[in-house]
């Protein structure tokens, strides 16, 4: 899908190919540190390293769709990624039915290319992917201080459905152990 920007600058929507892997490691460092509210800072050798071989794999996988969007100068400024989830429907005991849903995992957008169509061109690649696949319900998730993409997924339909909380298990112990 080749998307015009402006009058002249266009930008692509492709599918990623491994010496994107790279780069797309760096974008999710970016999105990690943007949600986290923190400076820049390098990623450990072994968390960049599994992240390269995550990334990786999911580009051979038939149920997984990354993709890129690169400026006609070859510069990357974009990155989306979408897995279909399958689960049986346990609450739904009349029949063998199997569910679909598409996780969108990672959406990112460099800052200087924000509010060009990007976000959206990237969206409209993984929803014909997870059409393809005969999904009709999409799930993602963003952690509740970032503001912006509330708003942004909000005004694309998305409704917040459950609370995902998280704790470090030590503090599951302690906490556990002063119940005692």
């Amino acid at each position: 899908m080749v998307v015009t920007m402006n009058n002249s600058d266009k930008f692509t929507i492709r599918k990623a190919m491994q010496a994107d892997v790279p780069v797309l490691v760096d974008f999710l460092a970016k999105l990690a540190l943007h949600v986290a509210g923190e400076p820049p800072h390098t990623l450990k050798k072994a968390e960049r390293s599994r992240l390269m071989v995550t990334l990786r794999s999911s580009l051979s996988d038939p149920n997984k769709r990354l993709v890129v969007a690169e400026t006609d100068d070859g510069r990357l400024v974009g990155m989306g990624y979408l897995y279909v989830w399958r689960n049986q429907g346990i609450w739904e005991q009349s029949g063998d039915i199997e569910f679909k849903s598409g996780i969108i995992d990672d959406v990112w957008v460099e800052p200087d290319f924000r509010k060009l169509g990007i976000f959206s061109a990237i969206l409209e690649e993984l929803l014909a992917f997870a059409e393809s696949h005969a999904i009709t319900e999409l799930i993602l998730e963003y952690a509740a201080s970032n503001k912006e993409a509330a708003a942004t997924w909000k005004k694309l339909g998305f409704k917040p459905t459950g609370i995902r909380a998280a704790a470090f298990a030590t503090d599951v112990h302690e906490a556990l152990a002063k119940r005692r």
